[in-house]
């Protein structure tokens, strides 16, 4: 079963592309705006996208460029044939493919096909690793424990959710604003000195001199990120 979602302000064309990929093997999900198409991603296991540029609150090039920091799933544009700039855009910062409206369904179907084939092929679609490691941290999402140089350390649910987002994206420096809203689900409202609090907390366990920390590192000004020394 794959879960292919489609993102388009027209509900008309939301509603017909659902129609041209009526198929036992997809479980479609549907959103009308960028926004609504990342809060998708990131709770479901979504192996497809296809995304309209035009759309109000966040267009289509910002929302594919944030699922891009998150996900190599592929995206296949939805494009008029008057946003030629846009489309090479698309393709030059991510895109994987693109289907001019109006659609052809056939047209559809065998790109999207031709999409999931080569993303299942190539082992991208296969399931996160259960077992995350940066440096001497192994945090095991199976168990739900975390090991430190083959010792255990107990770390607090929310502190466990913060080390996993990091982990899971080594080297990527996340803001505290978008870790809170990430962990809490929630709109930050100046909430950031919340999650400094949480990563001291993590760093005391963790780190060996959590003053000179080996593995989560602050980026002055914008975030903080998982990364081994070498």
């Amino acid at each position: 079963m794959y879960n292919i979602l489609i993102c388009d302000d027209e509900r008309d064309i939301v509603n017909a592309l659902k129609i041209y990929l009526n198929d036992a093997d997809y479980n479609l999900f549907e959103a009308f705006n960028g926004k609504e198409a990342l809060g998708i991603v990131e709770k479901q296991d979504i192996h497809l996208v296809l995304m309209d540029i035009m759309m109000p609150e966040m267009d289509g090039i910002e929302a594919m460029v944030k699922v891009r920091e998150r996900s190599n799933v592929p995206v296949i544009l939805l494009t008029a044939k008057s946003e030629d700039s846009d489309k090479i855009l698309g393709l030059t910062i991510g895109a994987d493919d693109y289907i001019t409206k109006p659609f052809n369904p056939v047209e559809v179907s065998a790109r999207v096909k031709s999409q999931l084939r080569r993303y299942m092929q190539l082992g991208a679609g296969n399931v996160k690793p259960d077992v995350l490691r940066c440096g001497g941290i192994e945090l095991d999402d199976v168990r739900k424990k975390v090991l430190l140089d083959g010792e255990e350390v107990f770390l607090t649910p929310t502190e466990y959710e913060i080390l996993k987002l990091l982990m899971q994206h080594p080297g990527q420096v996340f803001s505290p604003k978008e870790i809170y809203e990430r962990i809490w689900n929630d709109p930050a409202y100046g909430s950031e000195n919340t999650v400094a609090v949480h990563i001291r907390h993590i760093r005391e366990k963790v780190e060996i001199n959590p003053a000179e920390p080996r593995y989560l590192k602050v980026v002055w000004g914008q975030g903080y990120k998982c990364e081994a020394v070498g």
